[in-house]
Parts: C-alpha cells; sequence; structure tokens
C-alpha cells in the first residue's frame, strides 16, 4: 500500500497534510510513504525530518502519487494532478464541493475515490476526525491575535501611577469553534468580552467562559439549531431584530470577531457599512467568514481593509496562519480516519462502503459522484428551430387576370 502526500498548489496555502509523526505511524500501519519535495517547507516541516521518519521524497507530484493507494492533501488537488495513481484510489482532502461541482466531476473521471473531510458527521466515533473543528479552534485563536496587533492600544487593564488604562472591549459574533476559542483567547488578554450566537445552547457556554451573552431570545432563537449541531438560516424578520439589537452594541467596542459560517452557503452579512461607520477610530474587525463572501458587507477577501479608520482583516486561511499547529491537527484527523480503512493484518486498505463515515465523505467512486447533495448543473439544450422554407401559392387565376390587365392601361 502506497499513500502519497502532495504539496499544496494553492495560492497562500501554507498546509501540508502529513507530518513526520503521522508519517511513522503510517509506516507501521505497513505503508510506504512518498511525500512531494517541499510539501512541508511553508508549514516548518523540511524533507529531512520527513526521510528520517522513513518517507521516500520525490521530485515532483507526479512521481509522488505514481502507483499511489492514498493520496493526502489539504485542498481539493486538481485532477490533472493525479496521473498515474491507481484505479479507484483514495483522494482525502478538504474538498469544498458546493459551487465546484465541475470540479468534482473532473476528478471522478479520473476513476478515483474522492473523500471530503469536511464532511465528516459530527457524532463521538468521529470527533478524533474532525477537521473543521481543529482547523476553527486555531482560526479563532488566531483571529484574536491578528486582532490585537492591529489594535494599537493594549488589551488588558493596566493600573499604573500615572493612571489606569481600561481594557478593550471585544464582541465575539457566532459562538461555534471558532467563536469560543476567540472568546477564550480575548479572555486570557484581559478583554472585556460578549458574544451572541443564534443557538440557544451557546448561551451557557459563552457564560462559562466569562463572557456576556447579547441576543433576542424570541421563540424563533429557541429553535434555531440543527441536530448536527449548526445553525440554521434564520428568517428576515428574526435578522432584523438581531441586526437592531447588535448595531448599538457594535458602536461600542474596540475589537469585533465573526464567525457566521454556513457550509454550501454565503456568509450572512452582519456588519453593515453603517455599522463599520459607527465605531470608533482604531477599532478592529476580524471576518473569518471571508472565504464565503464575509459576514461584513466590506471586507475584501485575503486583505487588511481600513475605512473610516476602522480596520477590517479579511483573511481567508486564518488557520493557515499558524501552519505548524494547523498541519499537526490536521494530519491526526486525517491518520485517525485512514486507519479505520486498513486491515491491520493484510496492511491493505479494506474499506466498508456502508460505514457511516464513508457514506457521509465520499463524493465519487467508480467514476461517478455518488454523493446525494452533489449535483451538476445541466443547462437544457433547445432543440434547434426547424426553417420552414416559404413556399408562394399561386395567385387566383382571375385575380392575376385582372392584376395584369390594370397595369397594362
Amino acid at each position: 500500500m502506497k499513500i502519497a502526500i502532495l504539496s499544496e498548489s494553492g495560492s497562500g496555502e501554507t498546509r501540508v497534510a502529513a507530518t513526520p509523526e503521522t508519517i511513522t505511524k503510517y509506516i507501521g500501519l505497513g505503508a510506504n510513504v512518498s511525500i512531494e519535495k517541499g510539501a512541508g517547507e511553508k508549514a516548518r516541516f523540511l524533507d529531512e525530518q520527513y526521510k528520517s521518519a522513513g518517507a521516500t521524497i520525490a521530485a515532483s507530484s507526479a512521481s509522488a502519487v505514481k502507483g499511489a493507494d492514498v493520496v493526502l492533501c489539504v485542498r481539493r488537488p486538481k485532477a490533472s494532478a493525479l496521473k498515474g495513481v491507481k484505479k479507484g484510489a483514495l483522494v482525502i482532502s478538504i474538498m469544498d464541493p458546493f459551487d465546484n461541482e465541475g470540479e468534482i466531476a473532473s476528478l471522478a473521471k479520473t476513476g478515483v475515490s474522492a473523500i471530503a473531510m469536511e464532511f465528516m458527521p459530527r457524532i463521538t466515533r468521529a470527533q478524533v476526525m474532525d477537521v473543521l473543528s481543529s482547523q476553527a479552534n486555531l482560526a479563532g485563536y488566531q483571529a484574536m491575535v491578528d486582532a490585537s496587533v492591529v489594535f494599537d492600544r493594549a488589551i488588558p487593564m493596566m493600573m499604573t501611577a500615572a493612571g489606569t488604562i481600561r481594557p478593550a472591549k471585544v464582541f465575539v459574533m457566532g459562538a461555534g469553534v471558532a467563536g469560543l476559542q476567540a472568546i477564550a483567547t480575548a479572555r486570557r488578554l484581559g478583554a472585556v468580552v460578549s458574544a451572541t450566537d443564534v443557538r440557544p445552547a451557546s448561551k451557557e457556554q459563552v457564560a462559562s467562559l466569562g463572557a456576556k451573552f447579547i441576543a433576542v431570545e424570541d421563540e424563533e432563537f429557541k429553535q434555531a439549531e440543527t441536530t448536527a449541531g449548526y445553525a440554521k438560516p434564520m428568517s428576515a424578520a428574526y435578522q432584523k431584530k438581531q441586526a437592531e439589537l447588535t448595531a448599538s452594541h457594535i458602536a461600542k467596542q474596540d475589537i469585533v470577531i465573526t464567525t457566521a459560517l454556513i457550509p454550501g452557503r454565503p456568509a450572512p452579512k452582519l456588519i453593515t457599512k453603517k455599522m463599520v461607520e459607527a465605531m470608533a477610530a482604531g477599532s478592529v474587525i476580524v471576518d473569518l467568514a471571508a472565504e464565503r463572501g464575509g459576514n461584513c458587507e466590506l471586507t475584501k477577501p485575503d486583505k487588511i481593509f481600513i475605512h473610516k479608520d476602522v480596520s477590517i482583516i479579511g483573511y481567508t486561511n486564518m488557520a493557515g496562519r499558524v501552519a505548524t499547529s494547523a498541519s499537526s491537527l490536521y494530519s491526526r484527523n486525517l491518520m485517525s480516519f485512514l486507519e479505520t480503512l486498513i486491515d491491520k493484518e493484510s496492511k491493505a486498505l479494506k474499506i466498508d462502503w456502508e460505514d457511516e463515515l464513508v457514506k457521509a465523505t465520499a463524493l465519487t467512486r467508480d467514476n461517478k459522484i455518488i454523493h446525494p447533495n452533489i449535483k451538476i448543473k445541466t443547462a437544457t439544450k433547445k432543440k434547434p428551430a426547424v426553417k420552414k422554407t416559404a413556399t408562394k401559392k399561386p395567385m387566383p387565376k382571375k385575380a392575376a387576370t385582372k392584376k395584369t390587365t390594370k397595369g397594362a392601361k
């Protein structure tokens, strides 16, 4: 069994799908591991470390994937990068299939079985494989770190002989994994923290971290969570009430961190231009939903945009800003999942396609898209209109005679 790890070709991607630690464990499971040269450099993992762990350093992606049974990536690889893999090889990564159905179809045509790690079900058994949680946790942490760097004042309250410096006020919008870590980090730095979320269960979690909860707690709020633990899209009426409540609150904040991101949907707009303009000079907004359009209407992807002296941070790969830590956690997520697909005795892949983890994450198999939520939109071709040949009807004999006679006169 051969496992290949590719270097990430996407712009700005600093993470890598395997570390020397996980390479050692793969070899212990009976695999031969090939990693593309320089794949881990941006995450501070050098080729020599991989070599010491037992991996073979491949000069190119083509040589890395040649004859591979499994290909591991952070982001979805291009179909052209998979030439030479075995028929039916597993390609495991964050696939981002929504709005990219054409790319998934291209992967299907190569004959590989594409696995989307972000589709991992939120069940106890799969917690150790949850890439969304592991990466969001770091994103929430880094969001507060970046905010503190851009914010040109002290975060904690400081009592000195020259006077007291008040603590910074931080407001976190969305109390999922990223939001809770942002709250915890802000509290560690000494900020006064408040937070909001549409899920009722989040109120207690926010309070447990020492932050104040802000929300419109009506009947819709009480039913605003899916069985999978995600926030439901809220009605326009609720969003209006929530916006009115938070608008006045935002105006008093020094730092606002937004985390509202629903898989496969455009990010909801939570902060308007008017709200930004109401904030004090030097305030900071960190938009963790920038990759899906942003929660702030002024967010610019992968830029720090300044409007009316308010800095809006829109990095689309926040976890990648702490690449070493993010790669370590992500690679362990992959290893925990892949370990369930390897037979310990034969030391070969043994995939149970009816297993709930596989069924939830498998996008393609046998040259087809098999996931029920991924559908290719095909335009209906209209049949070309049949051109009718114009035929001149002969004029009645009498009318023709009359016309000719009149013309002659």
